[in-house]
């Protein structure tokens, strides 16, 4: 569940950047937010591997 942690993690500290991109147009924020999705992209990746690993064990 530590991984579970992790995404929601992730995404509630991209929350403010999405907000500062979409309301206010911030463009810096908007990289942050591609920069952030990118990791949370990997991360259910890497959770996939994982599940997939325990599920045929």
């Amino acid at each position: 569940m530590s991984r579970f942690s992790e995404v929601q993690d992730l995404v509630n500290g991209l929350e403010a950047d999405f907000e500062k991109f979409y309301e206010k147009g911030n463009q810096a924020a908007g990289t942050r937010v591609r920069k952030g999705m990118q990791d949370l992209k990997n991360m259910a990746q890497d959770i996939r591997k994982e599940v997939q690993e325990k599920k045929n064990a």
